[in-house]
């Protein structure tokens, strides 16, 4: 489990962002402008949230759910990445970080 304090950790600030970005958003003027960037940084957090979770029981699936994390995760970022925000930046910017992780973790894992 120690090899994956890491990517547990990644998951976990990714997630964190994702809601503080949900967050704000909800705050902004214009709502319906960022629903998009709301429906994403909440499946992104519920994604990496999961993540987490599977893999503190070592669960066989854990390796694969980090292929549909790095999905999640792009697509948050991508979205994000189009309001000038300063949490939608920060989010995007993590929500980048996390994808790579997941997609060097799961390259690792099934590679052994």
């Amino acid at each position: 489990m120690e090899q994956y304090t890491g990517l547990i950790q990644t998951l976990t600030n990714c997630a964190s962002a994702c809601e503080a970005c949900a967050a704000a958003c909800l705050k902004e003027d214009n709502i319906m402008h960022m629903r998009d960037c709301i429906r994403f940084d909440r499946d992104c957090a519920d994604i990496c949230t999961q993540a987490v979770k599977l893999l503190h029981r070592e669960s066989t699936i854990a390796k694969q759910y980090l292929l549909l994390c790095e999905e999640i995760c792009r697509l948050c970022a991508e979205e994000c990445g189009k309001h000038q925000h300063d949490h939608c930046q920060r989010c995007a910017a993590a929500c980048r970080e996390c994808a790579e992780i997941c997609h060097q973790n799961h390259e690792e894992i099934l590679q052994a």
